[in-house]
């Protein structure tokens, strides 16, 4: 597969130079981040998810140029003539480092030793269908991808949008038409930028027009197709990419195998001691069980003819909880200053009166004042499984909570699609529902070739089902979390529903949950000083 579209820095001869010897490439779309202070990286990655450029000329123009005017200017000009006569990979490829690893990782399988070190690698575009297949790894890797609510997704680079088509279209004779259609998708997106953000410019002349564009991009990023591409940073440790890259090279998208490859390629440069077993006959054995998963599923279900029914129901629902769950969170507040087990704990508490057992929980939770004030680990005694039906565009944000237990059903057009209120207010809804009427057309097309690549033809509009299956302590840190006023109305609203249920269910623990059950027409207003501050703060952090 050829690199995929994205806007190469332009850099003059100069700064290349400056640049080159902290950066695995300054040319291809997928690179790696070297010799940078952890503060500066971090900044680079959120500043970056914020701004429509790639990271490579965030770093040249917003740290090492406004950095070489200040009195530290000529120790970072040494710093990079020196990289450039003594090049980081032959400074830092010490032999018997790489032979120590080689050693206990790749010969003897000690895993932990690959978590002790890490990188920063970068997609500078990726389609949500990939960027989606990275992020459900939980453990290793911090993934931040570019905001959907700050950026404008309709320029065009080499006068194309900015969307993935896959090249398995082309083999169902299907690509122009697909194409046809995304860019009809694109320029509603901006059709409807436009006419609605005038229309906010006039309902609130007074208003900052970050405020009028974050509203705009909020209501008009739901017609954006799953095969938008963005922006992907992660930093994870050596054991992590060696899973990442296994999970990627053999997958049925080939989108997906490239961005293994290219992962594979580019840490290989700095990192190849923790990436020795992914040539072995075990990992290829591993990644064949991996991307043939998702087949068999299917071969079993066509032999025992368990046909599957479209279902439109639901939107929060509580499948399982815990009868004994505050008892249990109770016992286990208690048991560290106790010499029982805890089963002889939790049969004690089971008999406490029930003022007894409200005392216990506002001596230990009272004080608690702030969402970042974390509840005790003790809650994480308590699990409760809710399926939920949103749109993708939600949905996106409430994935990001990795640590839970989520999964969820292919991208489809079946669970059917919602349109933004706004819209409806203001009579724009015709041309977003034609928008979503083209994409479920060529969906349905493509789904008669292959599901997997049909999910490249779905909006964000469109609905999803989800499991979360989290303990009481995700919960509250995700639902404390996701109703906030700086939230978007969407998510807000799924978290409010389930804040509700626990609130029936466990009215001791939940009386201590600070959910903002309010409601928000304008939820960035709030906030648009502290959005303000923090690019200014990042700015200032990179100079």
């Amino acid at each position: 597969m050829e690199e995929i579209l994205f806007e190469k820095p332009n850099l003059t001869a100069e700064e290349k130079y400056l640049i080159e010897p902290f950066f695995t490439n300054l040319d291809k779309s997928v690179y790696g981040a070297l010799l940078l202070p952890p503060e500066v990286i971090g900044a680079l990655c959120s500043r970056t998810s914020r701004s429509k450029d790639d990271l490579r000329l965030v770093f040249l123009n917003e740290f090492v140029k406004p950095f070489l005017e200040t009195e530290y200017g000529k120790s970072l000009r040494a710093l990079v003539d020196f990289f450039h006569q003594y090049p980081p990979e032959m400074i830092f490829a010490n032999s018997k480092a790489r032979e120590f690893y080689i050693k206990w990782l790749a010969e003897y399988g000690d895993d932990s030793i690959a978590q002790m070190s890490g990188i920063h690698l970068i997609y500078s575009a990726l389609s949500q269908i990939a960027i989606k297949h990275i992020e459900n790894q939980r453990i290793g890797l911090a993934p931040i991808e570019k905001s959907t609510r700050y950026i404008d997704f309709s320029k065009k680079v080499n006068d194309h949008y900015l969307y993935f088509t896959p090249p398995e279209i082309e083999k169902f004779g299907l690509k122009s038409e697909y194409e046809k259609t995304m860019d009809f998708v694109f320029e509603t997106y901006l059709f409807l930028f436009q006419r609605y953000f005038d229309y906010l410019k006039k309902k609130y002349p007074q208003e900052k027009e970050i405020v009028l564009k974050t509203k705009t991009f909020d209501v008009i990023r739901s017609i954006l197709p799953t095969s938008t591409l963005s922006q992907l940073a992660l930093f994870g440790n050596g054991q992590a990419f060696e899973y990442l890259i296994n999970r990627c090279l053999e997958h049925q998208l080939e989108e997906i195998k490239w961005a293994g490859k290219r992962a594979y390629e580019e840490l290989s440069k700095v990192i190849p001691a923790f990436l020795r077993r992914i040539e072995k006959e075990e990992s290829r054995e591993y990644r064949r069980y991996l991307g043939e998963r998702s087949q068999k599923v299917n071969e079993v279900l066509r032999e025992i003819k368990f046909s599957s029914e479209i279902v439109k129901e639901g939107k929060v629902m509580l499948l399982e909880y815990d009868a004994d769950g505050e008892d249990k969170i109770i016992a286990g507040l208690l048991y560290p200053e106790l010499k029982e087990p805890f089963l002889k704990i939790l049969e004690r508490v089971k008999k406490l009166s029930l003022g007894e057992k409200e005392k216990i929980l506002e001596k230990i939770l009272k004080e608690r004042k702030y969402r970042w004030y974390k509840v005790p680990r003790a809650f994480e005694n308590v699990y409760l499984r809710f399926e939920i039906v949103t749109n993708i565009g939600a949905w996106r944000d409430l994935q990001r909570h990795r640590m839970q237990t989520e999964f969820h059903q292919k991208f489809n057009i079946y669970n059917g699609y919602y349109v933004p209120l706004e819209l409806k207010e203001i009579n724009l809804d015709k041309e977003f529902v034609e928008a979503i009427k083209r994409i479920e057309e060529i969906f349905e097309k493509i789904e008669k070739f292959d599901s997997n690549v049909a999910q490249y033809a779905v909006s964000f509009a469109h609905k999803i089902r989800f499991v979360q299956y989290q303990n009481l302590r995700q919960f509250f840190w995700e639902t404390e979390l996701r109703t906030i006023a700086q939230g978007h109305p969407d998510y807000r609203q799924i978290e409010q529903e389930k804040a509700k249920i626990i609130q029936k269910i466990y009215p001791l623990v939940s009386k201590y949950l600070l959910v903002d059950f309010n409601d928000y027409d304008f939820a960035r207003r709030q906030t648009v000083e502290k959005i303000d501050k923090k690019e200014k703060e990042l700015k200032n952090l990179l100079k």
